[in-house]
């Protein structure tokens, strides 16, 4: 996502990028295209547009999936260039109560847990004295409550080894980064990551010290708070020897294979203490984690033929998976998933029509702006329907939230990272 920035000028408003938007597909306007964002941007950088709640809507109204920065023919990074109009506006503007308590949370891991640890009590709250059609009825976005993943009784880190030995002869050793929604969400996400990677025969190593990879301070704005959570995990990740970095999560591994790289070559965190010789450690040390780093699903599919898998397992029926925006556009991943989907024994799995398309969620999006997200997710669900599956599989946790969220209970439709399921598989120890 990081690559260089072309000039605004190299637009030539060809509109290929709207046919990549998902915002502009269901919109159909031209103020929410990526190229009006472009214009828009320009026009405030030559001074002829100031800041304006509409502008700073207009650039929000955004998923930062990455799609129209894949498509332009002109080369222009869509995604560098909205994230630095999304930091001046908020400069210019600020941000509304709800993202700024986000973003002061996220930005220390000792807030997190205390955050998580309150909405735990809330969660109990309202499940045991709110009405069930009265916990259908308050949304977040347009998520019932009752529709939001239960927290972890106990953040995954927490009750996870820092060191977790290899099944069998030891082939190597991989660094986990868990990432906040493992931590503290899908713990079992966590767990068959561990399962996995130790059935394969690698050492796991899980660093306590880690924290939010930073990317939704970054989609915020809040780029000097993002670089410290950046510089935080740089030095926990590398401070491990490994042959690998693995992450569950594509969003979390764009952070660190794009972002982080370009991010403190920049400069932004604000620490006089460090010295030129403690940049360029720390510059060298976000290059080889951003080398060392890859998803877990493109990791299986190059050691499949290690993986064991109980013959005597029935099949668990009708599958199908929606591919992450980050994977199809940073990491490239959507025919390999699809390749590792149709050969594992123990599935039917059928691609629906619009599989590679976004889902709505876009970090906060289907909560900043609930309509737009509705009518990009009820196009899915519609599509998925007809599929009939029994797991709808994908490997980011907000698109797991969103997924799950629009679906009711009568759907009888379980969304999973596929690692759950691939884990549950294989042959147990005798």
């Amino acid at each position: 996502m990081s690559a260089p920035i072309k000039p605004l000028q190299n637009c030539g408003k060809c509109g290929l990028c709207l046919a990549a938007c998902p915002v502009y597909k269901v919109l159909k306007e031209e103020q929410a295209s990526p190229r009006a964002r472009l214009q828009l941007i320009k026009a405030f950088e030559n001074h002829t547009l100031e800041s304006s709640p509409l502008l700073k809507e207009l650039i929000s109204k955004c998923l930062m999936c990455g799609s129209c920065a894949v498509a332009c023919p002109s080369g222009i990074n869509h995604y560098e260039k909205f994230m630095d109009m999304r930091e001046k506006m908020v400069r210019d503007l600020g941000e509304t109560p709800a993202i700024r308590s986000l973003i002061y949370l996220l930005s220390r891991e000792s807030r997190i847990q205390r955050g998580a640890g309150m909405a735990k009590l809330g969660q109990k709250f309202t499940t045991k004295l709110t009405p069930a059609w009265l916990a259908n009825k308050y949304c977040m976005g347009n998520i019932p409550l009752k529709r939001l993943p239960k927290l972890n009784a106990v953040p995954f880190r927490k009750t996870a080894a820092t060191t977790i030995p290899a099944r069998g002869a030891r082939k190597g050793c991989l660094v986990y980064f868990t990432g906040c929604a493992t931590n503290y969400l899908y713990e079992d996400t966590g767990i068959s990551m561990v399962g996995i990677l130790t059935h394969l025969g690698y050492e796991v190593i899980i660093p306590q010290d880690q924290t939010c990879c930073g990317i939704p301070l970054m989609f915020h704005g809040a780029r000097d708070q993002a670089a410290e959570n950046m510089v935080t995990n740089i030095r926990a990740l590398g401070a491990h020897e490994c042959d690998g970095i693995l992450v569950d999560c594509t969003t979390c591994g764009a952070a660190l294979k794009d972002e982080y790289p370009a991010l403190i070559k920049k400069r932004r965190v604000k620490d006089p203490q460090n010295t030129q010789e403690a940049w360029e450690k720390l510059e060298a040390a976000a290059k080889r984690i951003a080398e060392k780093t890859t998803d877990i699903l493109s990791f299986i599919v190059a050691h499949k033929q290690d993986l064991v898998f109980d013959k005597n397992l029935p099949k668990l029926g009708n599958v199908a998976y929606h591919s992450p925006c980050h994977s199809r556009n940073s990491f490239n991943t959507q025919s390999l998933v699809q390749s590792l989907l149709t050969e594992l024994p123990f599935m039917d799995y059928t691609p629906t029509p619009d599989e590679a398309e976004c889902c709505g969620g876009g970090g906060t999006f289907f909560y900043e702006h609930p309509k737009t997200a509705k009518k990009i997710m009820d196009k899915k669900i519609h599509h998925l329907k007809a599929v009939k599956p029994k797991y709808w599989l994908t490997d980011c946790p907000v698109c797991r939230i969103n997924l799950a969220g629009n679906l009711n209970e009568s759907d009888n439709i379980q969304v999973l990272h596929p690692v759950t399921l691939i884990h549950d598989a294989l042959k147990k120890d005798p």
